[in-house]
Protein backbone atom coordinates (compact mmCIF):
# COMPACT_ATOMS: atom_id res chain seq x y z
CA UNK A 1 0.00 0.00 0.00
CA UNK A 2 1.14 3.48 -0.77
CA UNK A 3 0.27 6.26 2.14
CA UNK A 4 0.60 9.65 1.90
CA UNK A 5 1.16 10.56 5.75
CA UNK A 6 4.16 12.29 4.79
CA UNK A 7 2.50 14.77 2.50
CA UNK A 8 0.11 16.24 5.69
CA UNK A 9 3.52 16.70 7.38
CA UNK A 10 5.31 18.53 4.63
CA UNK A 11 1.99 20.44 4.03
CA UNK A 12 1.68 21.93 7.47
CA UNK A 13 5.77 22.54 7.32
CA UNK A 14 5.22 24.70 4.02
CA UNK A 15 2.13 26.28 5.27
CA UNK A 16 0.16 25.40 2.04
CA UNK A 17 -3.56 24.35 2.84
CA UNK A 18 -5.91 22.12 1.44
CA UNK A 19 -7.80 25.46 0.17
CA UNK A 20 -4.75 26.55 -1.62
CA UNK A 21 -4.02 22.77 -2.70
CA UNK A 22 -7.18 23.41 -5.03
CA UNK A 23 -8.02 27.07 -5.59
CA UNK A 24 -4.66 28.08 -6.38
CA UNK A 25 -2.48 25.18 -7.46
CA UNK A 26 -5.84 23.54 -9.20
CA UNK A 27 -5.53 19.90 -7.35
CA UNK A 28 -9.14 18.82 -7.41
CA UNK A 29 -11.50 17.55 -4.18
CA UNK A 30 -11.65 14.02 -5.66
CA UNK A 31 -7.51 13.29 -5.96
CA UNK A 32 -7.58 14.94 -2.85
CA UNK A 33 -10.32 12.93 -1.24
CA UNK A 34 -8.64 9.66 -2.83
CA UNK A 35 -4.95 10.70 -0.75
CA UNK A 36 -6.60 11.08 2.13
CA UNK A 37 -8.05 7.47 1.97
CA UNK A 38 -4.32 5.94 0.54
CA UNK A 39 -6.40 5.28 -2.92
CA UNK A 40 -4.89 5.58 -5.82
CA UNK A 41 -3.36 9.09 -7.47
CA UNK A 42 -2.56 9.37 -11.08
CA UNK A 43 1.62 10.05 -11.78
CA UNK A 44 0.23 13.87 -13.16
CA UNK A 45 -1.14 14.25 -9.43
CA UNK A 46 2.38 13.13 -7.82
CA UNK A 47 4.45 14.79 -10.33
CA UNK A 48 2.25 18.26 -9.39
CA UNK A 49 3.14 17.68 -5.68
CA UNK A 50 6.41 17.41 -6.01
CA UNK A 51 6.61 20.28 -8.29
CA UNK A 52 4.29 22.62 -5.49
CA UNK A 53 6.18 21.63 -2.49
CA UNK A 54 9.89 21.31 -4.22
CA UNK A 55 10.14 17.52 -3.00
CA UNK A 56 10.91 14.11 -4.30
CA UNK A 57 7.76 11.38 -4.18
CA UNK A 58 9.42 9.90 -1.24
CA UNK A 59 9.34 12.68 0.78
CA UNK A 60 5.56 12.78 0.46
CA UNK A 61 4.75 9.57 0.40
CA UNK A 62 5.88 5.45 1.38
CA UNK A 63 5.00 1.97 0.31
CA UNK A 64 4.05 -0.06 3.84
CA UNK A 65 3.91 -3.39 2.81
CA UNK A 66 0.40 -5.24 3.71
CA UNK A 67 1.24 -8.39 5.26
CA UNK A 68 -2.75 -9.65 4.81
CA UNK A 69 -2.25 -9.11 1.55
CA UNK A 70 0.21 -11.65 -0.43
CA UNK A 71 0.70 -11.66 -4.27
CA UNK A 72 2.01 -14.42 -6.40
CA UNK A 73 3.58 -13.00 -9.48
CA UNK A 74 0.80 -14.41 -11.62
CA UNK A 75 -1.75 -11.75 -10.09
CA UNK A 76 -0.10 -9.35 -11.70
CA UNK A 77 -0.98 -8.46 -15.22
CA UNK A 78 1.39 -6.59 -17.55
Amino acid sequence: MIKFDKLWTMLKARDISQYQLIHDYGISKGQLDRIRKNENITTNTLDILCNILDCEIGDISEHVKDENNRFKPDDYSY
